[in-house]
């Protein structure tokens, strides 16, 4: 008989606890939160798409005359300007060709001298009507083919005086010239030789590359009037390294290419950045981070207010009156720093507890004061899809 006192009393006990415990939950006094009221505003949206620098302009320094290298005056890996020079040619055998063409040149002036005076004499004679009509033709015409030749002389004359002038190997372009190709007393042949590269790089290119599903995924979007899309020159383009970091500099969207590589199904686009202190070497890998519409009307919340369920359900919970809230399942789509953005779950007006959210459940009771939120300026795709992500309303 006691010992069923004793269960009795102990059962009565545990099913007497639960009523306690919501008795303590409902004294308990309200929790103090913060909350932002959902404002439509327009959000960027921004892709991060990998890409390679390139120099601007590329120049393959090649001799424009043959012979045999005797001097390299550039420092590898320096930079240069337009016109420096950088090899010197032999120019023993193109001085001769000078000096010969000179020679000629002076040959075919006196013999034009010569027909000047023959002309002059000719012409007096006939004045006199001591010679015939044809001797002054023909004095005439050999004066026609002195003249011809001293043109064709002072031609060759210039073409030796240039071929002279390229024996200095200069540079095409302003840039940095790498390493050196072929060293002194190479023999090197004309147009066809490589004696060093020289790379513009300051700016530079970005060529960064976009599945074309994605991209039409946010032109079928525009369409459908969910997006405005960025005008090229309008778009600003932030690159970051293998590491994290951020390139100090912005850059801007030049073009995207008319074309889908067949192989690959990418789009390339070119974009442009500033690069004076040297830090973007072509062949770099880096990851863009390009502005390429506005999403209008779009709803964000801080990342702090978001909560996941069991299942991987996100959450928020949402004022309902003055001092309850209740939980609203929402879906997310961009993320923004430290933002997300609302693709469904919540409306205009809505006010969601963004601090203190991790202590509520279901119908508590709260003190609820306004937050200053700042969006950031910039998204970038979340993981989903990008073709499913672009065809969601915000």
């Amino acid at each position: 008989m006691h010992r069923s006192r004793v269960l009795t009393g102990l059962l009565v006990a545990l099913l007497a606890q639960p009523v306690a415990l919501r008795a303590s939950a409902q004294d308990m006094p309200p929790t103090p939160v913060s909350v932002l009221t959902m404002t439509p505003q327009p959000l960027p949206v921004v892709n991060e798409l990998p890409g390679r620098v390139a120099a601007t302009r590329t120049a393959e320094v090649r001799p424009r005359v043959g012979g045999i290298v005797v001097e390299r005056i550039f420092t590898q890996g320096s930079v240069v300007k337009a016109g420096d020079v950088l090899y010197k040619i032999d120019p023993a055998p193109y001085a001769v060709r000078v000096a010969s063409a000179e020679a000629t040149l002076a040959r075919a002036e006196a013999t034009r001298q010569n027909a000047q005076d023959q002309l002059a004499r000719t012409e007096a004679l006939r004045e006199r009507r001591v010679t015939a009509g044809v001797d002054l033709e023909n004095a005439t015409t050999t004066l026609a083919q002195a003249d011809a030749d001293v043109a064709i002389a002072n031609a060759s004359l210039q073409e030796a005086q240039l071929n002279l002038g390229y024996t200095d190997v200069t540079a095409p372009i302003d840039g940095v010239v790498g390493r050196a190709l072929v060293t002194e007393g190479a023999l090197v042949t004309a147009q066809t030789d490589i004696l060093a590269t020289i790379q513009q790089l300051d700016p530079v290119y970005v060529d960064v590359t976009q599945s074309s599903a994605q991209l039409f995924a946010l032109q079928r979007a525009r369409a459908a009037g969910e997006l405005m899309m960025t005008a090229p020159d309008e778009a600003q383009v932030q690159l970051f390294f293998d590491d994290g970091s951020a390139y100090p500099h912005m850059g801007k969207l030049l073009f995207s290419e008319a074309s889908v590589d067949s192989s690959t199904g990418q789009i390339t686009l070119r974009a442009e950045f500033p690069n004076a202190d040297g830090m973007l070497l072509p062949g770099l890998y880096v990851r863009a981070r390009l502005e390429q519409a506005v999403r209008e009307n779009a709803l964000s919340i801080p990342q702090m207010a978001v909560q996941r369920d069991t299942n991987g359900q996100a959450f928020v919970y949402v004022l309902k009156g003055e001092d309850t809230v209740e939980r609203r399942d929402v879906s997310l789509g961009l993320t923004f720093k430290n933002e997300w953005l609302v693709e469904d779950g919540l409306q205009p007006g809505d006010r969601v507890v963004v601090e203190g959210a991790q202590k509520l459940y279901p119908d508590a009771k709260v003190v609820a004061e306004p937050v200053n939120a700042k969006p950031e300026a910039a998204a970038t795709q979340s993981a989903r899809p990008a073709a499913q992500t672009a065809n969601h309303k915000g």
